[in-house]
């Protein structure tokens, strides 16, 4: 239980933040750490502990709506690719790779340039480039349990293919998307992050991580703390993500170990 330590802090931290994160005092801006202000102050005297910890109901909130809606994209598309395939699989197979040819960031930019700041646009162009990678996946799955005898068995009593892909395909997946989506995370979180730095994402005065470590570039010589506190956070909560799904991958493939 020692390696989920971390995420668990992540998901209970918004849980005990101190009220008043947003609580301007110019007389204590850029203060560094003390025992009144744990992690300091910003440029606005505003105390960044209580700012970090609101920020990771935003963070989490826009990873969990990724892979809510990533996952389920992804897995049908590729299910459906590997059990029907012919042109099908290659139509599939090829927006796919369309996808997975741009960097995920530069793709985001541009779906979010597209449909302009905000957390709502944020959430839908991270989604748009995380489904790809699971689709991948979910085919390479599907390939191999469509030679199944009882997927061949079912196939003789009639059922359809949309039976067959949902009720027999999808679940015996689903374990593999699960820990893929959560390895996945850290990156969402890193992507969700580019895109509050450079004013895409989470807008003012709403306390982002990548909006705080935007915020915080201006002061790195003086006032560290600005774009240190937030920079852990992001490290810490990466990691904390990529040890679940280590956890989780243990714990669906005892052959692993």
């Amino acid at each position: 239980m020692a390696r989920f330590s971390f995420i668990l802090v992540a998901v209970l931290a918004p849980v005990i933040a101190p009220s008043g994160f947003d609580a301007q005092n110019l007389a204590q801006r850029l203060s560094p750490p003390s025992q009144n202000n744990w992690f300091g102050t910003d440029d606005l005297g505003r105390d960044i502990f209580s700012r970090l910890v609101h920020g990771a109901r935003i963070t989490l909130m826009i990873a969990a709506l990724v892979a809510v809606i990533a996952a389920p994209i992804g897995l049908l598309v590729g299910t459906t690719a590997g059990y029907l395939g012919g042109w099908v699989e290659q139509l599939l197979m090829r927006i796919n790779d369309i996808f997975l040819s741009f960097p995920g960031l530069i793709l985001a930019l541009g779906f979010v340039a597209a449909l302009g700041p905000g957390i709502r646009n944020a959430i839908i162009a991270i989604a748009l480039t995380a489904w790809p990678p699971i689709a991948r996946l979910a085919r390479a799955e599907t390939l191999t349990i469509r030679r199944s005898d009882y997927i061949a068995a079912v196939r003789i009593q009639g059922a359809s293919s949309f039976r067959i892909i949902t009720r027999h395909i999808m679940p015996m997946c689903l374990p593999s998307v699960i820990v893929r989506i959560t390895l996945n995370m850290a990156g969402i979180i890193l992507t969700a992050a580019g895109l509050g730095f450079l004013g895409l994402g989470a807008q003012p005065p709403m306390p982002e991580w990548g909006a705080m470590l935007s915020t915080g570039r201006s002061h790195l010589t003086g006032a560290w703390w600005l774009s240190a506190v937030p920079g852990m956070a992001i490290l810490l909560t990466s990691l904390a993500f990529n040890l679940l799904g280590d956890g989780l991958r243990d714990v669906f493939d005892p052959r692993s170990e």
